[in-house]
């Protein structure tokens, strides 16, 4: 096969490819910086053509042009798999909607639960001398998205980086049936955003229950970021990666030397993750980078994947935890804000591991001074998510103290999250922890 001759057979503008889209049509954008641009915004130029068109997407960087026309719900619908602040914008349009699911769980869905793609819009990084298009530093579940897809559009970026993996990191010229030359704009970047005292108190606390040789993930959010920023501060060594989403504070700790892999009982010497995103130092630490790793999720979430490695270390956010340790990290009442994603695999999977230990961390208050609310609530709010069960959960930490809620009873839970709660709130949560009756004449002093 002539790789070049077939490209070229292949390679039409932008608005030729967007036409094999019809009404009623289920579109995929793929996932975060593969989100095309140049086909979004030809799509877009075809509204007044369209309806009904659904289009699904995740972790959105930008605003998708499709959503920049006039009335756009009477021609296009949003479908999210994880909300970024652009989707919860897109959500209060009125015109997205966002797909529960277990992230581990989305190439099989696709494969076996989704009805109809009919078209993949995707941005890739550009052909190589094989003839593959690197999905960049989002293999995720792109490849099953590829095999439903009737048709698969991919728009080239030279921008994209080629992230190396084990298998579903690319897609070859002969399953392509169009490909778009888009204008090469650098990738969105997300920048870490400075160290507040509360997330500084929160790591210090973790860091202190990392061993040499531990595994990491990290999640979203500034605390976990944290962590990230306090270990480069501190004298681990001979760090490992498995993680979701792959985030600048893994360059930082590869750079200094303290993450090699060499202990990992899996991957050995590989950093491993699903997705990435960040500032330009990590798009460029992660191209063509032999120690990097990018593999479709449903092999990065696995539990029992997780659980096989000693001394895995999970860090993720959450919004609110009751007195009963139910773990709320998505949504606030019926308000979505982020999603399930990983967070449920991973507290289960480091649980599971071999001196594996799962945190949740989270600042004890939010919202205005003089006007705060806690984040340790009695129950949950009415239309809440609970992304990790009571059963799952494990370590709690906030800027007051981290407790350990496994082999713990309802009064013992109570007492202990309390403990770790703001002081101007524990009297009123000992009184709902009474009025519930998980509180103990004997518990110690919540002062």
């Amino acid at each position: 096969m002539d790789l070049f001759a077939t490209y070229r057979s292949k390679l039409v503008s932008a608005e030729e490819a967007v036409r094999a889209v019809k009404p009623g049509d289920w579109v995929d954008y793929g996932l975060c910086l593969g989100h095309p641009i140049a086909t979004d915004k030809a799509l877009a130029a075809r509204a007044a053509e369209l309806s009904d068109v659904k289009v699904r997407g995740g972790i959105t960087m930008w605003m998708p042009e499709i959503l920049t026309v006039p009335d756009p719900g009477r021609h296009f619908t949003w479908n999210s798999w994880h909300c970024t602040g652009i989707d919860r914008k897109i959500l209060e349009m009125g015109v997205g909607y966002y797909g529960p699911m277990r992230y581990s769980e989305l190439p099989k869905l696709y494969r076996e639960n989704i009805e109809r793609v009919d078209v993949a819009m995707i941005q890739v990084a550009p052909m190589d001398e094989h003839g593959f298009f690197n999905f960049g530093p989002q293999a995720s579940h792109l490849m099953a998205v590829c095999e439903r897809a009737k048709l698969i559009i991919v728009e080239v970026n030279e921008s994209m980086p080629r992230c190396l993996g084990g298998f579903e990191e690319a897609i070859h010229v002969s399953k392509v049936d169009f490909i778009v030359e888009g204008d090469n704009p650098p990738l969105v970047q997300l920048k870490a955003n400075g160290l507040t005292e509360v997330d500084r108190k929160v790591a210090e606390l973790i860091v202190e229950e990392i061993p040499d040789g531990a595994c990491l993930q990290l999640g979203i959010g500034g605390m976990p970021n944290a962590v990230g920023m306090l270990i480069a501060e501190s004298d681990l060594k001979d760090l490992g990666v498995h993680t979701e989403m792959y985030v600048d504070a893994f360059v930082d700790l590869s750079l200094q030397g303290k993450i090699n892999g060499s202990r990992k009982n899996i991957d050995r010497f590989r950093q491993v993750f699903t997705f990435a995103t960040g500032t330009q130092k990590l798009y460029d630490f992660v191209h063509n980078n032999p120690a990097i790793m990018s593999c479709p999720v449903d092999y990065i979430n696995d539990v029992n994947r997780i659980a096989m490695i000693d001394n895995f270390v999970s860090i993720n956010n959450a919004v609110e935890i009751d007195l009963f340790g139910q773990i709320s990290s998505e949504s606030s009442g019926t308000k979505q804000i982020s999603g399930t994603g990983g967070q449920l695999d991973f507290v289960m999977g480091a649980y599971l591991s071999r001196g594996g230990k799962s945190f949740i961390c989270l600042s004890s208050t939010y919202g205005k001074t003089g006007e705060a609310k806690t984040r340790i609530v009695p129950t949950l709010k009415p239309g809440s998510v609970t992304t990790a069960s009571r059963t799952c959960t494990q370590w709690v930490v906030t800027e007051y103290g981290k407790v350990n809620l496994k082999g713990k009873n309802t009064w013992q839970r109570a007492e202990a999250l309390i403990s770790i709660a703001h002081p101007d709130f524990r009297d009123q949560l000992v009184k709902a922890a009474e009025d519930m009756k998980i509180w103990r004449k004997s518990n110690k002093s919540h002062d």
